[in-house]
């Protein structure tokens, strides 16, 4: 049985999230807090009806950098290519980071590169 290389897959943006650019530059991802415990919260602990999840640099860059053709392997290139040293190891970190996003539910996998 062939090992899956998780580098080849290829994410995109869930499209139920929509995202900012706030004024240093980062991405804020927009989270609208639904359902009754949502409301719930809202209405006795004052708690936003909208949430912004803003990611650090690194992020930033890769969220944009997503566009549902680029596998994980060539967003990591890009990462090294813009971040130079700052980005190492970046496989691992890239591969760690983008399984954070997705069991956050703000990525989804479109595909995995066919290997032979």
């Amino acid at each position: 049985m062939k090992e899956e290389n998780y580098l080849d897959y290829i994410p995109k943006r869930n499209s139920r999230y929509a995202y900012r650019l706030n004024q240093r530059g980062h991405v804020e991802i927009i989270v609208k807090n639904r359902g009754i415990l949502n409301r719930l919260m809202q209405l006795l602990l004052k708690k936003p009806k909208i949430s912004y999840i803003e990611l650090e640099e690194m992020g930033s860059f890769i969220w944009q950098e997503m566009d549902g053709v680029k596998s994980i392997y060539e967003l990591a290139l890009s990462e090294r290519e813009k971040f130079g040293e700052k980005a190492e190891p970046v496989c691992e970190r890239l591969s760690t980071y983008m399984k954070v996003l997705r069991d956050c539910d703000y990525i989804v996998y479109v595909n995995k590169i066919k290997t032979l």
